[in-house]
C-alpha cells in the first residue's frame, strides 16, 4: 500500500494548521478588542467559508489563483509560481475552509475571561505584548487548543475545495479524501476502506486526546482550588 496520500495529507494539514492558528488568533484578538466601521462585515467575510459549499470556495480560489486570475497571473508572471494543480493549492484550500473554526474558537476564548485582569496589568505598567503572552494567551489557551485540533481535523478532511484548485494528481495532490473518492470511482473498495479507516483513526485520536487533555486540565484546576 502506497502511503503517499497519508504523508501528503499530514503535510498539508500541518502547514495549514500553523498558518490558520497564527492568523486566526491575530484576527480574533483584534476584532474582539476593537470597534471600527465595518467590523461585522469583516467578521462575516471571515466566517463565510463555513456556510458555503466547498466547491464554491474552490471555484473562488480557482478564479483568484488560476493562471489568468488576479493573483495567480501575477505570481506566474513575476515569480514563475503556479498555484493550481499543486500541493500549495491544497494548502490554500485547507487554510480557507478551516480558518472559520479557528477564528470562532479564538474569538470565544478571548471573550470568555474577565478583561479587568488585563486592564489591571496595563495600569501596573505592563506592555500590551507582555499582557497578551503572560495573561491573555494562557487564559484563552484551552479554547485555542480546541480550535487548533478542530482546524487540523478539518484541514485533513478537506475534499471539495482541494479538488477544484489542486485537482487529483497521484503523488502530488493525492490527499486521503481524494484517494477515497477516486478509489471508489475506480472500484477499488479495499483501498477506499483502508483510507477511510485511517482517517477515522486519526480524527478519533485527535478528538480523544483533546477530551483527555480538557478533563485533565479541569481536574488540575479543581485540585488547585
Amino acid at each position: 500500500m502506497d502511503l503517499t496520500p497519508l504523508f501528503l495529507s499530514l503535510k498539508i494539514a500541518s502547514m495549514a494548521t500553523v498558518i490558520v492558528f497564527v492568523t486566526g488568533v491575530f484576527f480574533a484578538r483584534i476584532i474582539t478588542r476593537r470597534r471600527f466601521p465595518g467590523k461585522r462585515i469583516l467578521e462575516s467575510l471571515l466566517m463565510l467559508p463555513l456556510v458555503l459549499p466547498p466547491t464554491v470556495v474552490g471555484f473562488g480560489l480557482l478564479y483568484i489563483f488560476g493562471n489568468n486570475g488576479p493573483i495567480g497571473k501575477w505570481l506566474l508572471q513575476w515569480f514563475d509560481v503556479q498555484i493550481v494543480f499543486t500541493w500549495t493549492g491544497a494548502v490554500i484550500a485547507a487554510i480557507v475552509v478551516a480558518f472559520p473554526l479557528m477564528y470562532q474558537s479564538a474569538a470565544a476564548s478571548f471573550q470568555k475571561y474577565d478583561r479587568n485582569i488585563e486592564h489591571a496589568a496595563l495600569t501596573m505598567g505592563a506592555s500590551k505584548w507582555r499582557v497578551f503572552w503572560s495573561i491573555s494567551f494562557p487564559l484563552a489557551w484551552p479554547g485555542l487548543l480546541a480550535g487548533l485540533v478542530l482546524t487540523f481535523a478539518r484541514a485533513l478532511g478537506e475534499f471539495g475545495a482541494t479538488l477544484m484548485i489542486a485537482g487529483y494528481i497521484p503523488n502530488q495532490t493525492e490527499t486521503i479524501p481524494l484517494s477515497i473518492y477516486f478509489a471508489v470511482e475506480s472500484g477499488n473498495r479495499d483501498v477506499a476502506l483502508f483510507w477511510v479507516i485511517s482517517i477515522l483513526m486519526i480524527g478519533f485520536g485527535a478528538i480523544l486526546w483533546l477530551n483527555w487533555w480538557s478533563e485533565r486540565n479541569i481536574l488540575r484546576l479543581t485540585s488547585n482550588q
